[in-house]
């Protein structure tokens, strides 16, 4: 689920995190990988979002940081130490080895802009041409590439084709399907799947968020998170939970019995400081429906599968048009359940 820049209430950001869940295997084929002398020089990170990808990839430049030399490097990569002063260079975002792109923020509205910008690449350019002091690597992060706009994709092109030596790109994406397949191909991809039930309770414990929680809800909280962290975040800390219930009761009630939920949610999801609740509902629907069509497909119902997976493709466009022309969010989301239960075919 899309988050702004910054860190949701509750979580650790990644350059702080001393704990990974889940992605031994990717973990492992990267330290190999490094201490071969073989690691590509831009590594696709993919998978949801709060899923550790972040996390994963300072956890990894702290590895290669601190044992520069890739033959001497151990296989195994540790919980690395706050104490250790390449950690809180890399936590305080002052190394002079990492630059992270992210969308930045608009100095004239004070908020974040909507995408990562060509000024952003350029300060990778300005980056990587300056000599490292200590001879280390030099490591750019673009956090998430999906949200670059034509402009930096084509920058980031450029450099990903003649990459300087001693140089490697995290390439984080949500949706790699967004990015241009040039991008794509210059990249080595690395999947990151969904946390399973069990790692979602040790982040849990991790974050703090587990203790005195009912044990009911936290049953819930992992269900309905599809092994995201950032999922279970919201959904304990932002309302997510709440409307993700009214949700499926909504679904389960169909069309003539919910009008007044549906009205009742909406006006809910639109009320004052409530801009975190209504995005995880539009991405919560969206996955939901993705999901719908993912299940219809196994079942061997194509016809199904088809009419979910165009009904997704139709709500991620009205999203984006109602955000980027500022639409009537209660309408939108009104419209939005009238789609859903628009019959599928028999």
């Amino acid at each position: 689920m899309s988050l702004d820049a910054g860190v949701l209430d509750g979580a650790i950001p990644p350059a702080e995190n001393t704990r990974l869940f889940g992605h031994e295997d990717a973990v492992d084929f990267l330290a190999k990988t490094y201490q071969s002398g073989h690691l590509h020089h831009a590594l696709l990170l993919e998978g949801p979002e709060g899923i550790g990808k972040a996390t994963l990839a300072y956890r990894f430049s702290n590895h290669m940081l601190t044992h520069s030399e890739p033959h001497s490097a151990p296989l195994a990569v540790s919980d690395p130490d706050l104490n250790e002063p390449i950690l809180r260079q890399l936590a305080g975002g002052a190394s002079h080895n990492l630059l992270h792109l992210a969308r930045p923020m608009d100095a004239k509205t004070g908020r974040v802009k909507s995408a990562i910008t060509v000024d952003e690449v350029r300060r990778a350019g300005h980056f990587l041409s300056q000599t490292s002091g200590t001879g280390n690597w030099r490591i750019v992060m673009i956090d998430p590439a999906d949200d670059m706009n034509r402009s930096a994709a084509n920058a980031i092109l450029k450099i990903l084709e003649e990459p300087p030596k001693k140089t490697v790109f995290f390439v984080l994406s949500h949706a790699p399907g967004k990015l241009l397949p040039t991008i794509r191909s210059r990249c080595m991809p690395l999947r990151l799947s969904p946390l399973n039930a069990g790692m979602m309770q040790k982040g849990l414990d991790h974050l703090g968020l587990s203790a005195r929680q009912d044990p009911a809800v936290l049953e819930a909280v992992i269900r309905h998170a599809e092994g995201s962290l950032a999922n279970a975040i919201l959904l304990l800390r932002y309302g997510g939970l709440e409307i993700a219930q009214t949700f499926e009761e909504i679904l389960m009630e169909g069309h003539a019995g919910s009008r007044k939920a549906v009205h009742a949610l909406a006006d809910t999801l639109t009320a004052r400081d409530r801009e975190m609740a209504y995005r995880f509902f539009a991405d919560y629907t969206l996955e939901r429906v993705t999901g719908m069509a993912r299940e219809a497909a196994n079942s061997g119902n194509l016809l199904l599968a088809e009419h979910w997976a165009s009904m997704a493709g139709e709500l991620q466009q009205d999203l984006a048009t109602a955000s980027s022309y500022n639409l009537d969010r209660k309408q939108t989301v009104i419209s939005i359940f009238s789609s859903l239960f628009r019959m599928p075919p028999a």
